[in-house]
């Protein structure tokens, strides 16, 4: 991938971000860090009290229509019978939820930057959930920016590393 002289190049997770520019050229990548920032969040386990709960569906209890709990098939339009589920509620991820949050302050970041021109060219290197998290915010001028995205996580590779990953893309 050519990375533009003075690019910036964001590296980030759920819980890392590294915000670099490239003071070398297309080539020859120099990243040079400008800001780091660590998102220390509590374990998914320390921060709920309940466990998910229940939820039961069936078409012939209460509130059916009367041909459902009779049996009928061809009274109000008919159709097959469902038989009794029972079903558990999905069970809250907070952990996620904060990882979301910082991929979405992230992107508020960039977003500030973009609308006060700190930047002419922007890649993105984030895993998969993160780089769908942070594209759901990004405002306009950000992706006017935007020439390039790995979808990897290198937060815990070495400046020398991802300029490798980046020269590889």
């Amino acid at each position: 991938m050519q990375v533009p002289h003075n690019a910036r190049i964001v590296v980030a997770d759920g819980r890392k971000m590294l915000l670099l520019r490239n003071e070398g050229d297309g080539e020859l990548l120099n990243l040079q860090v400008e800001q780091h920032k660590i998102h220390e969040s509590p374990k998914d386990s320390d921060q709920k009290s309940d466990r998910a709960g229940q939820s039961s569906s069936t078409q012939s209890g209460p509130g059916a229509p009367a041909a459902a709990q009779n049996g009928s098939m061809h009274a109000r339009g008919g159709g097959a019978q469902f038989a009794p589920s029972r079903g558990s509620m999905e069970e809250t991820d907070y952990h996620q939820m904060e990882e979301d949050q910082f991929a979405t302050s992230i992107a508020e970041l960039l977003n500030k930057q973009a609308l006060a021109g700190a930047y002419e060219s922007l890649i993105v290197v984030a895993p998969p959930r993160t780089l769908g998290e942070l594209r759901k915010h990004y405002h306009k001028e950000v992706v006017d920016r935007l020439k390039g995205e790995v979808s990897k996580d290198l937060t815990g590779h070495t400046i020398p590393q991802i300029e490798e990953a980046l020269a590889a893309a």
